[in-house]
């Protein structure tokens, strides 16, 4: 271990894995052991860092790099499988020379996820990822590698959405409605980072312990680019990084089976126009999916502001798929729970699967990766002459690319280069939108600390 007045703690550790990388042939082992040094390395660390530095308050992605600066991760090939050698990772991750076994756990997924879609997903060539099928086809193999499915369980899964930066009243309140969830038997899945992902999960946790819910899953699904920025909370049991944000989105509604979200910011902002967006979409007009939008009473006048700017945006058809619910967690779990009734009745009429919704159709346009440059934000057609689902779906990437001006590095990057992005469409819209934005600037949803300095213009 070294520690100096000016460094933090680090600690230097082989470990092995264990479940998913235990058994391993010598082709797998090798092929972990060459992303370790090859292409994929600096993903690799910094991922790893962000698992290594759970908990952490900070919400700038580079944050843990800068104080972390010697931090290396490498794979090691050996026999009986691999070692996983770390030098000058965090002290915090270890107790008493042993690593924390949760986020060991966490470690050993980032490589899993990270080399499985290198090397089977978008290095192999046997997946079509210019197609809709195939970009199903690789959530689907992503998610069976991490065994987060089961095809044994009726379906339990809330997916709950929500901000990292939240107040305190509303964090307590995420912590009421899980153990609510939890009471009543359901699994929880959240963007597994800080605050509205952490609240259900630890309410949850006592829910079940009350009725002896023992396999609980806790699944936290993310990606590289904000993982470094909202890190894995303590509670995640099951992680698993996908390649990017549309696969991560298509993630959570094929394998949730209803959606609580939690007030935020532009991330939750993005999820839920994500999932109208689909909801919208005539393919999808029967498709029984719970999506509650709730929070404490302090909170009322922010759902009433989300949902003004949804019926501006999307018409009041679009409300008829959601259903707002204020200061009472009980009704939120009863009105989740009896959604999930309806999803299995329609699942066993369809023969559709619990473990992967199939049935829901997810257009090519919400699954294309959205790279968020200057110039792919001034092209969204953000005006009312299209489909809803598909001015859904540029809302959607407008959100997107305020976030990853926000919290990722790319997307820091850009606007230290080229200024802030300029968002333009329809008057009325812009003008919802620009009043939206100022409203999450003002209640801090945007950034956990410090001064938030916007990285967006809204224009028109």
């Amino acid at each position: 271990m070294s520690d100096t007045p000016n460094t933090p703690a680090t600690v230097n550790a082989r470990i092995s894995p264990r479940g998913g990388l235990d058994i391993l042939s010598r082709d797998e082992v090798a092929r972990l052991a060459d992303a370790s040094t090859g292409g994929q390395r600096d993903l690799l660390r910094r991922c790893a860092l962000a698992v290594l530095t759970s908990g952490t308050d900070s919400d700038d992605p580079r944050a843990a790099g800068q104080r972390y600066p010697d931090f290396d991760i490498e794979v090691h090939q050996q026999d009986r499988g691999i070692k996983i050698e770390l030098r000058n990772a965090p002290a915090e991750a270890f107790v008493d020379g042993e690593i924390i076994r949760g986020i060991a756990e966490n470690l050993y997924a980032v490589v899993r996820d990270i080399v499985y879609n290198a090397n089977e997903v978008s290095g192999s060539g046997r997946i079509d990822l210019a197609t809709g099928t195939g970009m199903t086809e690789a959530v689907f193999e992503i998610l069976r590698n991490a065994r987060v499915m089961k095809s044994y369980l009726e379906p339990n899964l809330v997916v709950c959405w929500g901000g990292h930066s939240i107040g305190r009243e509303e964090y307590l309140y995420t912590k009421k409605v899980g153990y609510e969830l939890g009471l009543r038997g359901l699994d929880i899945c959240t963007g597994c980072g800080p605050g509205a992902m952490k609240g259900p999960m630890k309410g949850a946790t006592i829910a079940h312990a009350k009725q002896r819910h023992w396999k609980p899953r806790y699944i936290g699904i993310t990606e590289p680019g904000i993982i470094a920025a909202e890190s894995p909370n303590p509670i995640v049991n099951h992680l698993v990084i996908m390649p990017d944000i549309e696969k991560r989105l298509e993630a959570f509604v094929r394998l949730g089976h209803g959606i609580v979200v939690f007030p935020g910011g532009v991330g939750t902002a993005e999820e839920i126009f994500y999932m109208l967006g689909l909801l919208l979409h005539p393919a999808n007009a029967d498709l029984p999916f719970p999506l509650v939008l709730t929070g404490p009473r302090q909170s009322a006048a922010y759902f009433e502001q989300i949902d003004q700017f949804l019926r501006l945006a999307l018409g009041e058809e679009a409300t008829r798929r959601y259903q707002i619910i204020i200061d009472d967690p009980a009704e939120v779990a009863k009105a989740v729970r009896g959604g999930m009734r309806k999803v299995q009745a329609h699942r066993l009429d369809e023969k559709d699967a619990f473990f992967f919704n199939w049935s829901l159709h997810i257009p090519f346009e919400f699954q294309q990766p959205f790279a968020p440059t200057h110039a792919a934000m001034a092209a969204l057609n953000l005006h009312r002459d299209q489909p809803l689902h598909l001015l859904a779906a540029d809302l959607r990437r407008a959100f997107s690319g305020i976030v990853a001006g926000n919290v990722k590095e790319e997307g820091l990057r850009e606007i230290e280069r080229h200024g802030p992005f300029r968002i333009d469409g329809d008057k009325e819209i812009m003008r919802a939108l620009d009043a939206l934005l100022r409203a999450f600037v003002e209640q801090r949803r945007m950034k956990i600390a410090g001064t938030y300095e916007p990285c967006y213009q809204v224009v028109g």
